[in-house]
């Protein structure tokens, strides 16, 4: 059985999920588990980041950020996880 394409809200929900469920993991881990090639093949992270932005609109002036994404393998391993649970039960 085929079903229709899916709404955004189900592919943020998804990345949501995943992202938290593999961010809980990395953490678990960095905690737990000792030093050598496990830990750090586990909890390898890419962390960029943009920021600070000033934004000058004449009346309102405003600075935002640093903002940043920290994404480790186990946070895509949680996203890869989700959408195939999610998939399988909708």
């Amino acid at each position: 059985m085929t079903i229709g394409p899916r709404k955004p809200r189900f592919y943020v929900g998804v990345l949501t999920i995943g992202f938290m469920t593999g961010g809980f993991l990395s953490a678990l881990l960095e905690r737990f588990l000792p030093e050598g090639p496990a830990k750090a093949f586990f909890t390898w992270t890419v962390a960029p980041s943009i920021g600070p932005l000033d934004i000058d609109l004449l009346v309102l002036n405003m600075t935002i950020g640093p903002v940043g994404l920290r994404v480790s393998l186990l946070a895509i391993i949680g996203v890869i996880l989700a959408y195939l649970l999610a998939r399988s039960l909708f």
